[in-house]
C-alpha cells in the first residue's frame, strides 16, 4: 500500500516571496497601461467627455434661471398689486428643484462614462420616488396647483374670490394653500389642491343695476330727465364710479308702478356700494320734483245705498 507524502506548509519567505512576485507583475501592469497610448487617448476622450456634459449642464441651468426671472419679472409687472417678495420664492425654488435635477442628470452621465452600471441606481430612485409620491402626493397637489395660481396669474392677494361656497378678499397665497378673509369676519384656509374653480370678482370693472319705480299718473320721461341730472355729477363725487350713470329707461311695468333701470360702471367689486348711494340720491331727487315713488297701499271701498241703488266710494 503506497501512502502520499504530506505536503510542506508553505515559509515565511515563500509567502514572502510569492508577494513581491504579485506586486512585481501589478507594477508592470501599471506602467504597461500608462505607457499605453491607447490609455492616454482614452482618458482623454473621457476627460472631454465629462468637460462638455459639465459645461452643458451650467448652460442649460443658466437658460433655465433665465426663462424663470424673465416669467417672474413679467408676472409681477402684469400685476401691479403681487407682492414680489413671493414671487421671488417661487422663483428661488423653481431655480433649486432646476438645480438638483440637472445635477443629478449630470453625475449620472458622468458615472456611465466610467462604465458604472446605473440601472440598480435608477431603480432605487424609482422606488424612493414611488414611495414619497404615495406618501406625500396631497402635499404634492397642494404644491403644484400653488405653482399655477402664481404663474398663471388667477387671483392676487387682496382680490375679492369665490372658491366653492367660500367668498372673501385673499390675504395669503402660500404654495401649499391659500387664506380668504370673508366679510363676515371668518378666515377660510383653503389647500390649493381643492381649488378647482374660481370666481374672481376683481379684475374687471363692475356694473351697478339700480331699479327705480314710480307710479303711473307721473310722466315717465320728466322722471328719467330728474334721476340723469341728479346722477351726471356722480363720479366726480364718488371715486368708484368710473363713467356717468346712464338711464336705461323703462324696464318694466308693474301692476300699480313702472320700473325705470340705471346702470353705472364703477371700479372692481364696489357696486353695492355704490348702488345704495344711487338709490338714496335718486329718492331725494324725485322727492324734490314732486314725483311719486309708489309703496303697498290698500284702497277700500264702501258702498252707499241711496235710492234703491248702490255707488261704490
Amino acid at each position: 500500500m503506497l501512502w502520499a507524502e504530506p505536503a510542506t506548509p508553505p515559509t515565511v519567505e515563500d509567502n514572502i516571496e510569492n508577494t513581491l512576485s504579485l506586486f512585481e507583475k501589478w507594477q508592470h501592469g501599471i506602467i504597461d497601461w500608462l505607457t499605453d497610448s491607447g490609455t492616454w487617448e482614452m482618458i482623454l476622450v473621457k476627460a472631454i467627455k465629462i468637460a462638455l456634459i459639465v459645461l452643458i449642464t451650467r448652460i442649460v441651468i443658466r437658460v433655465v434661471y433665465r426663462m424663470i426671472n424673465h416669467t417672474v419679472i413679467k408676472r409681477e409687472k402684469n400685476r401691479m398689486g403681487m407682492n414680489p417678495r413671493r414671487l421671488l420664492t417661487v422663483g428661488k425654488l423653481l431655480k433649486n428643484v432646476t438645480s438638483l435635477v440637472m445635477n443629478f442628470i449630470m453625475i449620472l452621465l458622468i458615472l456611465s462614462e466610467f462604465n458604472v452600471n446605473l440601472a440598480p441606481l435608477l431603480a432605487g430612485a424609482g422606488v424612493v420616488g414611488l414611495a414619497v409620491g404615495f406618501g406625500a402626493q396631497s402635499l404634492v397637489k397642494d404644491v403644484m396647483t400653488g405653482f399655477f395660481i402664481i404663474f398663471e396669474d388667477q387671483f392676487a392677494v387682496g382680490d375679492v374670490i369665490k372658491v366653492g361656497q367660500f367668498q372673501g378678499t385673499v390675504e395669503m397665497i402660500g404654495l401649499r394653500s391659500t387664506r380668504i378673509h370673508s366679510w363676515t369676519g371668518e378666515v377660510h384656509i383653503i389647500p390649493n389642491g381643492i381649488i378647482t374653480e374660481v370666481t374672481n370678482f376683481s379684475l374687471n370693472n363692475s356694473i351697478a343695476v339700480v331699479d327705480i319705480s314710480i307710479a303711473y299718473e307721473e310722466n315717465v320721461e320728466e322722471a328719467i330727465d330728474v334721476m340723469s341730472k341728479a346722477l351726471e355729477t356722480l363720479p366726480d363725487r364718488n371715486e368708484n364710479v368710473v363713467t356717468v350713470p346712464q338711464v336705461l329707461g323703462v324696464q318694466m311695468l308693474a301692476a300699480s308702478e313702472v320700473t325705470i333701470r340705471v346702470i353705472a360702471e364703477c371700479r372692481p367689486y364696489t357696486q353695492a356700494g355704490v348702488s345704495r348711494q344711487m338709490n338714496a340720491e335718486m329718492k331725494k331727487a324725485l322727492e324734490d320734483h314732486g314725483i311719486e315713488i309708489p309703496y303697498p297701499r290698500l284702497v277700500t271701498y264702501q258702498r252707499v245705498e241711496q235710492g234703491g241703488v248702490d255707488h261704490g266710494a
